[in-house]
Parts: structure tokens; sequence; C-alpha cells
């Protein structure tokens, strides 16, 4: 449907405004769209609007690095944050070439979790054992159907830093002129912000709406008279219905999430 479009488009520059909405699960649809208007010639600049609060970490970093080949085409990427763009949503928005948020935009939440549910003591309790035949003393780490021992709570608790760490080290990559390491570490620690507030602390570049952030996108790539390209978000019946995909489902559901810290 996008190739459609791009084929027909009539001559002129435009604009390109693409939607990230929903829990960051699947990149690969928004991941596609962006490269096929980073080599259309009629896009001059994307305008991405994220309302996310969060998802998957190899996901959002999908995202990410999308956005950086685009840039690094010669056009520019605005963000354009909505009512929440929090934690894989931030992480998303970092590698725009300037990032707009309204007052009460809910954004930063910069931080990872990894989330473990125990059915042990009901299971126990219902006369039900479970037992894993397994190749290393990992494999069943986050089972819900046992506790996590001291020697995995570690090891699991050096792999939320690393990725972490991952997360600092992208926000920097672009941001490093707009807000300093140590503070960054210093409010890197899951907590969240409005629009107002981030933009004191140099997550966000300035106050604005949708139609703000399209003109931002005008004025860096320089055409003034291009015009905006609204890429319609693809939506599955069962997204229609229920407000969730198939893919969300299956997050939610997994035994071993590894999650930036969702906020609702």
């Amino acid at each position: 449907m996008l190739q459609y479009i791009l084929t027909n488009l009539p001559l002129g520059h435009r604009i390109a405004i693409l939607k990230l909405s929903g829990v960051i699960v699947n990149p690969y649809p928004l991941v596609n769209k962006i490269e096929r208007l980073k080599n259309s010639k009629n896009i001059v600049a994307l305008v991405l609007r994220v309302d996310s609060p969060g998802g998957s970490v190899g996901a959002s970093q999908e995202i990410y690095r999308a956005i950086e080949r685009f840039r690094n085409s010669g056009k520019p990427v605005v963000i354009s944050m909505g009512n929440i763009a929090a934690s894989g949503g931030y992480y998303v928005s970092a590698a725009g070439n300037y990032i707009f948020a309204n007052p009460g935009t809910i954004t930063g939440s910069i931080g990872v979790i990894i989330q473990h549910i125990t059915y042990k003591e009901l299971m126990d309790k219902i006369g039900v054992e479970s037992t894993s035949i397994k190749t290393g003393k990992f494999k069943d780490t986050l089972s819900p159907f046992k506790e996590l021992s001291e020697e995995e709570k570690r090891y699991l608790q050096e792999t939320v830093n690393e990725a972490l760490e991952q997360f600092i080290q992208a926000i920097l990559k672009y941001r490093k002129d707009k807000i300093s390491e140590e503070k960054l570490r210093e409010i890197a620690d899951g907590r969240i912000f409005t629009g107002k507030k981030a933009i004191e602390l140099g997550l966000v570049d300035e106050l604005g709406s949708l139609y703000d952030a399209i003109e931002k996108a005008k004025e860096i790539s320089g055409y003034r008279d291009a015009k905006p390209l609204f890429i319609q978000e693809e939506k599955t019946l069962l997204k229609k219905l229920i407000g969730v995909d198939v893919e969300e489902i299956k997050l939610f559901n997994s035994h071993t999430p590894l999650f930036y810290l969702m906020d609702y």
C-alpha cells in the first residue's frame, strides 16, 4: 500500500508523517515504512508521532536504528510526542533531530525492568508439581513455577544494568549537548516527567503540537514548500477490536519478558 502511494505521488516535496502507537513489540511494519520513505525522492523529512508507553528492548532498538538510517541519509526526523512517549517510547524518540512534546505529555521512564511472577505456593497448595529438564542452571530462570535464587537475581540484575547502559548511551549519542551524562544518570531511575519538565532537563527540545513538528521538519529540511503526507497506520482486525495485537498478547504471556518499564 505504501509503495503504491509513493509510486503514484504527484510531483513535489513531501513531509511524511508516521505514527508509532501502543506497546513496542513488532518493529518491522514501522521499520519497513521508514526504509521505504528514506528511499523515496519525494520525501524530504519524516515526522514520527510517538504515542507509546514502551515495550521490548530489541524492538525499540530496531526502530531507533531505522530512524538513524533515515537521518543519516540527509533527511531530518522530527519527533512529535503525543499523550505518552515513555521508556521504549523515549528510546526511539532520542534518535530524532528534534523532539516536540505537549506540556502534559508523559515521557522519561528511562530504565529497564524484568518482571517475574511465581505460582509456586499456589501450585503447592493444590498439589501440582513442576519439573524442568534443562541444559543449564539458568535455563528456567523466570519460570513462574519456581522462586528465583540469589544467584539468578544477581544474573538478572547484571542483564538489566547492561540494557540500561545501552539506553543511556543511545540518548547521549544525539543529546549530549542538551543533557550531561551526570544529569542523565541521575534521572535514569524509571521516573516519569511531563513534557514541560522534560524540556528543563534537556530530554525534549520544544513544546508544540504535531503541526508544529511538521513546520519544524520543513525548516530543518530546507523545503518550506513541502506538503504533509500522512501515512495511515495499518491495524489488524484484532487490534481494531480489542486494542492489542497478537504479538503484544504473546509478549505479556511470555515467561521471559525483557521490557522497558511500562507506564500506564
